[in-house]
């Protein structure tokens, strides 16, 4: 497998130039950790190959080499090479780049523009690349991290193809080091623990691994090699990928949600280590727990309900860290809870009947009469108290009359709901006995 940044001949370094940029691919089949992409048999190799290429949206983490491909993929198919930023650019920078593709195009080249961040244009920038991708003014190529089904309108992921970048495995970053020694002309001063933090903390992105190996090279004194809490000390810490407002947030509090359904208390407590240590809100990780409790335990085990708004409260109380643990205790509470969504379901077919039915009067002797006119008109007749009742159970119809008796609660045969399941055959049976009694 060749490298991200490899090149044909080690260089000697040069001055003023972060090794990343200076160890960029000079062509697509020595970009690594895509190669289903630019491998032989990859869909940027197939594209080129047919001589037609199309707009495509580049999404993926950052460092997998968008940009690079991108600048790349235009010198292998002859076409001009345009790139702006969504940060930085307006509505007047792509008039600009426009009428600049448009005279190009006159002349006979056509241009591949590359939008950085194009997540970050707004609806009607977005729109604007519209007209221009039709006509063939230009070959749009945008780079996101975020994903582009909910961050880009449906009318240009119409006319674009989705290209998924990979994160980088550990074996491509360290391919990305030995070619960084090679240039450099010198070993990382790193022991063998030490590099695999270095791996670690790369996360997945070439450029930042590169950029952690130039950190490491600058710190160390003549013969000085770094262990694994040396090379901590020494370039802190990378913090985490993740952005609390977008798809790393989602991704791992859906991965902690499914953790917990799935009763594994170990992958919970992984999920949530990972959200704290990137600085998520403890107020939305309790509000999540309690959602889990009501959501995916329910009356299996109401106490889980107790537990999440205990855990949040005491967090409120003890602050961090110690007020994690709060949190943790009932992650793993509730990963090993009796599980049951029959009240989410309950719920939701209740909802529905509700929209059905409309505003259905309730039966008139559930119905109280504080007035002469509601009592002329029945309001209460006939109604039995439970209490009078023998087993404190009257087996009264409490459904509107149109609708009849309806069941939407049906609990497993789980934790707590065992019991509950017994107490609903029993009063089944008494209001049949009941119905019975009046005919």
């Amino acid at each position: 497998m060749s490298d991200l940044f490899a090149q044909d001949k080690p260089q000697r370094p040069e001055k003023g130039r972060p090794l990343a940029d200076r160890l960029r691919p000079k062509n697509l089949a020595e970009v690594v950790g895509q190669e289903h992409l630019t491998g032989p048999d990859g869909a940027l190799t197939r594209m080129i190959r047919s001589g037609s290429l199309g707009s495509m949206i580049f999404w993926g983490p950052p460092g997998t080499g968008k940009t690079t491909v991108a600048r790349l993929l235009a010198g292998e198919t002859n076409l001009a090479f345009e790139q702006i930023s969504a940060i930085f650019s307006g509505v007047a920078d792509l008039k600009k780049v426009f009428e600049t593709a448009r005279l190009r195009r006159t002349n006979g080249r056509q241009t591949l523009l590359f939008v950085d961040e194009i997540h970050r244009f707004n609806r009607a920038q977005q729109d604007s690349f519209l007209p221009v991708m039709e006509d063939g003014t230009v070959i749009l190529v945008g780079a996101t991290t975020e994903n582009p089904s909910f961050e880009l309108n449906a009318a240009l992921l119409s006319r674009a193809r989705v290209l998924v970048f990979h994160t980088l495995d550990e074996g491509s970053i360290e391919l990305l080091l030995k070619r960084a020694e090679e240039t450099e002309g010198k070993k990382l001063p790193l022991d063998e623990e030490a590099r695999a933090v270095l791996l670690r903390m790369a996360d997945g992105d070439g450029r930042a691994a590169l950029t952690l190996a130039e950190e490491v090279w600058r710190a160390a004194h003549s013969g000085e090699v770094f262990d694994a809490e040396g090379i901590q000390r020494v370039v802190q810490r990378r913090a985490p990928v993740y952005d609390k407002g977008q798809d790393g947030h989602y991704n791992l509090i859906s991965a902690l949600h499914k953790s917990v359904r799935g009763s594994d208390p170990d992958a919970a407590l992984y999920y949530l280590a990972r959200m704290f240590d990137a600085g998520e809100d403890p107020l939305y990780l309790g509000r999540r727990l309690v959602r889990m409790a009501v959501e995916d335990i329910g009356m299996a085990d109401p106490q889980a309900l107790v537990i999440a708004n205990a855990a949040k409260d005491a967090y409120d109380y003890l602050g961090s860290p110690e007020g994690e643990l709060a949190f943790a205790q009932a992650a793993i509470y509730m990963a090993t809870a009796p599980k049951s969504n029959a009240t989410y379901t309950a719920f939701k077919a209740a909802t529905r009947a509700a929209k059905e039915y409309g505003s259905l009067l309730p039966p008139k002797h559930i119905l109280n009469a504080p007035t002469k006119l509601m009592k002329d008109e029945s309001y209460g007749s006939g109604y039995r108290y439970d209490h009078d009742e023998p087993d404190a159970f009257s087996g009264q119809d409490y459904f509107p009359e149109k609708m009849g008796r309806q069941q939407y609660y049906d609990p497993p045969d789980r934790g707590f709901e065992r019991e509950i399941r017994k107490r609903l055959d029993y009063w089944a049976k008494l209001r049949a006995e009941r119905a019975g009694e009046g005919e």
